[in-house]
């Protein structure tokens, strides 16, 4: 499914000799490696401001927190996320509302929003967060023109699309701020956890840099309740390492993307539509987007049984997500029940994620297409 050490090899005295700087100047928490890493990402990604932090998931709660979500407000986003998505709403105070997904690319459906904000659910709703799931950005568009007509703010979760664009504006300068994930999978990983926040906003800026350190501005002197979630040196080192790399590591994935569409229809199959029947429906980049293949998920009706078939031949896969957030124990709460949300529901049965990371191989993708018509045969 990922192989880290194809990416680690070539840049084996590259990391080691940024460890080795960490070591030497002893700035193990924030300091100057931080903060370099801080200037390039924003520069990167093209906004004024970057908050190093300690994972994805601090960096949503930072995020929302700064952009002034708090007790008694509600942020809508998608059941067909990671836990992150929902957990850091409440870390905040607010109520998650849910609203249904895009069959085609997995997204929040702008659609489904603008329903539940004329519901009775959307009263108290201050904020929408959108995920780029799997590497693509939401309809980014159809959200600012809910952000005018309804005045609410903006959070991208772009945890998984580092790079990614939207008609040529990166993923984490599209909303009001952003929260980006280095966990080790992803397509910019850290060598543990690590995450960042992203924002033109000074003010937002500002404050996200207080609540990373405990609620301080000055030291020892609490202003709200914060949290300790500071970035290390040794991960900040590292990452300013693989931003080096990053670009052209998402331009392999582009490529292995449309090597597997190739393959898949050559082999006959591919399906049309978004309804798996006897083939496999692949994924799609929208026009305007640009995907940067965190994933690679397709759809067939014998997920389960595939996925089983797949490791008997020692072919990795995983599945994202197998339980739609609605119908997680931990968010019984939330009043959500079997059959509300029909789109995410179905995704949960029929998505498989396939092998993908920059250093596959071709005939490792023969392979598992191979497999896979053996199993659909």
């Amino acid at each position: 499914m990922l192989d880290l050490k194809r990416q680690y090899q070539p840049l084996h005295e590259e990391l080691l000799e940024a460890v080795g700087h960490v070591l030497e100047t002893q700035q193990f928490i924030l300091g100057e490696p931080v903060a370099a890493f801080e200037q390039a990402a924003a520069k990167r990604v093209g906004v004024a401001h970057a908050i190093g932090c300690s994972s994805g998931t601090d960096a949503l709660w930072l995020a929302l927190t700064a952009a002034g979500v708090s007790p008694g407000m509600a942020v809508v986003t998608t059941p067909f996320s990671f836990f992150a998505s929902v957990s850091s709403i409440l870390r905040a105070g607010a109520t998650p509302v849910l609203a249904d997904i895009e069959a085609a690319t997995f997204n929040l459906d702008p659609t489904a929003v603008e329903a539940v904000l004329e519901g009775p659910r959307g009263a108290d709703v201050r904020a929408i967060l959108p995920v780029h799931l799997f590497g693509q950005c939401a309809d980014w568009y159809s959200f600012v023109r809910i952000e005018v007509e309804h005045k609410l703010a903006l959070i991208e979760d772009a945890a998984q699309a580092w790079g990614a664009e939207w008609n040529g504006v990166k993923a984490g300068a599209l909303g009001d701020a952003a929260a980006f994930s280095f966990y080790p999978t992803k397509n910019l990983s850290a060598c543990g956890d690590a995450g960042m926040v992203t924002t033109d906003s000074d003010k937002l800026d500002e404050r996200a840099r207080m609540l990373r350190q405990h609620g301080m501005r000055r030291r020892y002197y609490h202003d709200e309740m914060g949290w300790n979630t500071r970035m290390d040196g040794f991960q900040a080192a590292l990452l300013q390492v693989k931003l080096k790399y990053v670009d052209g590591w998402n331009e392999a994935r582009r490529k292995l993307a449309t090597r597997y569409h190739e393959l898949f229809t050559a082999a006959g199959l591919a399906e049309p539509g978004t309804c798996p029947i006897h083939g496999v429906i692949l994924p799609q980049e929208v026009p305007g987007s640009r995907h940067v293949w965190h994933q690679y998920v397709i759809r067939t009706v014998r997920r389960n049984t595939l996925r089983e078939f797949l490791t008997a031949r020692g072919i990795g896969s995983e599945i994202f997500y197998p339980v739609p957030l609605h119908l997680q124990d931990a968010l019984k709460g939330l009043g959500y029940v079997q059959g509300s949300f029909p789109q995410a529901e179905r995704a949960a049965r029929e998505v498989l994620a396939l092998p993908m990371f920059p250093e596959l191989r071709e005939d490792e993708q023969q392979a598992v297409v191979s497999a896979i018509a053996e199993f659909l045969s």
